[in-house]
């Protein structure tokens, strides 16, 4: 009687193994083998880790293997199992593999397709169809859409991280949860001893310092001792935390009311102001987004205070980018006068204090928050409800949204709070189109703007590594047009993810194998590099409060020369809010247990040696494009590693 000799991997993360009962059936296109109990005498099967093989007889040969149906039955309680893959050597001595990377959880069951990616017009027998098709009908009632909030993105229907699906939770709870790493680092810190002192004031500036005693990090220390220089703050806006509200200035805004006169004497290539626009040497940063939001109630005892404020950023003859002038509202007039560095030093010390203050509530609601993580989580559940798990985008995606529902679901848990900006945000997540809107796209007119020079970088590589997967399984566009899962997918993160926002500017269909790509690209981009970008800097940047107050506890001021440093200290937050602010960014700034990085793929969910060389080659150009990072980093005092391959995770997991 032929013989299938069937191998089980179980996973090796904790609590991966089991004693529960588990069974096999082996469906071929000449028959199916009896529900088959693996197990053998005196051992202890599928533990955590383990590797197990298995004989599984049958009365004739079952032809081609096309599923493999596994079952876990309770042995004394139910014992949740992961299972990594199945490989099943036929009696004609082929192996045929079936990834799972499934969690089976009660008396659960999961029918596994063979590991070679298929689109929807390669399905030839009724059952592999049918199959498909009851895939995602399950999926479809697990991944279920809810509205959050108003106005933003949707999210998975789950209102604690316990009630997601078990494939997509953490595999551990301590590593992951917000408030265990911000304790943690409110202890690493030593900032504790502060925090008695809730709502009392700093003295000065060097008050701060005392919560910074445990800081050694080069680039924090750095920021301390020169955030007070007009550098300083300009250069954030080319490499800082939030990299992204610079743009070209073409013609000052009516609103802001900027002269020549006003800023003569800053100018230095004997142009006036006009002049100096048309040469492209004028920048602007306008943070209209934040007018008319309500500040947090998040303590009922201290009074907190938000700013719309607009800078504008000259280009000087050294190439370093300095502020000319910010005003604090978007109105003009005599209550909203428009600061210079010729005032006094403590006016426009606080009106820079005031700018970078906004800048970090634009950074973590809509740069981090918004355009990261729950864009990525829009991706994932629109993947989960259209795409199986044999279609290769499915198999090329998978990697760059783990665990990202999980740390939404766990930040809307713990940290997020109600904050009526994202309706007003407009989304391009195409690397370089962002970069050319905003007119910065020119290495000859920024020659610093490292974050724009290595996203490109890591943008063309992954763009050739999707191309490359895309031309394996699409020979035409008119495959692309036909694959009617592919067209679901983008439909659902058009219209159900993003709400058919005016603003979201996501197509709802690809006509062509190049739009498939950039969309893909835009996805591992968004979820990998991108977030990497603005969030793991947030510790380097933000650690100082007063170059990123998270709240302002005095209102903008309405007049010059009233401001002296201790109406600045009262404005700064107080000892409390510092302390958790520090332990907070610290928190977020911190990669997972195990993290994946950008190019690691060591779930073999592809089985095609053209994917794997695919594969190959993505990651020796990303090492590539880390080596070139590395050796321009050398020797500087202000390092830029955010977009550097070898620190990008795979995906948004913090």
């Amino acid at each position: 009687m032929p013989s299938y000799t069937v191998t089980v991997a179980t996973g090796s993360q904790w609590f991966a193994g089991t004693d529960d009962y588990i069974y096999i059936t082996l469906v071929g296109t000449e028959g199916c083998s009896e529900r088959t109990l693996l197990d053998k005498p005196l051992y202890n099967d599928f533990e955590r880790g383990a590797v197990d093989s298995y004989d599984v007889t049958v009365g004739e040969n079952l032809g081609e293997m096309e599923l493999v149906k596994i079952e876990k039955k309770k042995y004394w309680v139910h014992d949740d199992w992961y299972c990594k893959y199945i490989t099943v050597k036929t009696p004609s001595g082929d192996y045929v593999e079936f990834p799972c990377f499934h969690w089976l959880v009660d008396d659960k069951e999961v029918v596994l397709r063979n590991g070679k990616a298929l689109l929807p017009k390669d399905d030839k027998t009724r059952l592999v169809k049918q199959h498909r098709h009851k895939e995602l009908e399950s999926r479809r009632k697990t991944y279920r859409w809810r509205e959050w909030q108003p106005g933003i993105p949707m999210s998975i229907d789950a209102n604690t991280h316990k009630e997601l699906p078990r494939d997509i939770q953490f595999d551990s709870e301590k590593g992951v949860d917000f408030i265990l790493n911000y304790s943690k680092a409110i202890e690493n810190l030593c900032v504790n001893q502060f925090m008695h002192m809730f709502q009392s004031s700093w003295n000065d500036f060097a008050d701060f310092e005392r919560i910074f005693v445990r800081i050694k990090n080069t680039i924090s220390e750095y920021v301390m001792q020169h955030w007070k220089e007009d550098f300083m703050f300009g250069y954030q806006y080319l490499n800082g935390c939030n990299p992204v509200m610079i743009q070209k200035c073409t013609k000052l805004p009516e609103k802001f009311p900027v002269t020549h006169d006003m800023v003569a004497d800053c100018l230095e290539r004997e142009m006036t102001l006009e002049e100096e626009i048309e040469a492209g040497n004028i920048y602007i940063a306008d943070y209209e987004l934040m007018e008319d939001i309500s500040p947090n109630s998040t303590d009922p005892c201290t009074l907190q205070y938000l700013a719309a404020p607009i800078c504008l950023l000259y280009n000087n003859s050294q190439s370093k980018i300095l502020p000319l002038a910010i005003q604090l509202g978007q109105t003009p007039g005599k209550d909203n006068p428009i600061f210079l560095p010729s005032d006094g030093q403590y006016d426009w010390m606080l009106a820079k204090i005031w700018v970078r203050s906004s800048d970090f509530h634009i950074h973590q609601t809509v740069t981090h928050l918004l355009r990261t993580h729950l864009v990525s989580e829009v991706f994932g559940v629109a993947m989960f409800r259209q795409l199986p798990a044999v279609h290769p985008a499915y198999k090329l995606l998978l990697p760059h949204i783990r665990f990202t529902i999980a740390i939404n679901t766990k930040a809307r848990e713990q940290l997020i709070c109600e904050f009526g900006i994202f309706d007003k945000v407009s989304l391009s997540l195409c690397f370089p189109d962002a970069i050319k809107a905003r007119g910065v796209d020119s290495p000859e007119d920024l020659p610093y703007y490292y974050y724009r020079d290595d996203g490109n970088r890591v943008w063309d590589v992954t763009k050739s590594f999707v191309w490359d997967v895309v031309c394996i399984y699409y020979d035409s566009d008119d495959t692309v047009q036909k694959d009617e899962e592919i067209q679901a997918f983008v439909k659902d993160v058009c219209s159900f993810g993003m709400q058919d926002f005016d603003c979201c500017g996501f197509p709802k269909s690809l006509k062509t194998r190049e739009e498939l790509t950039e969309y893909l690209t835009v996805i591992i981009f968004t979820s990998s590099a991108h977030h990497a970008a603005v969030n793991f800097g947030q510790y380097d940047w933000c650690s100082w409060i007063p170059n990123a107050p998270p709240t302002m506890r005095k209102p903008p001021p309405r007049q010059k020369g009233v401001v002296d440093v201790k109406f600045i200290i009262q404005s700064l937050p107080d000892r409390g809010r510092s302390c958790w602010h520090l332990g907070a960014v610290w928190a977020l700034s911190q990669f997972q247990e195990n993290e994946l990085f950008l190019g690691m793929y060591p779930d073999e969910h592809f089985i095609e040696k053209p994917v794997k060389e695919a594969m190959e080659s993505f990651r020796k150009r990303l090492a590539e494009v880390s080596s070139v990072i590395k050796i321009r980093n050398e020797g500087k005092k202000l390092p830029y590693y955010y977009f550097s391959p070898d620190r990008i995770p795979n995906s948004v997991a913090v």
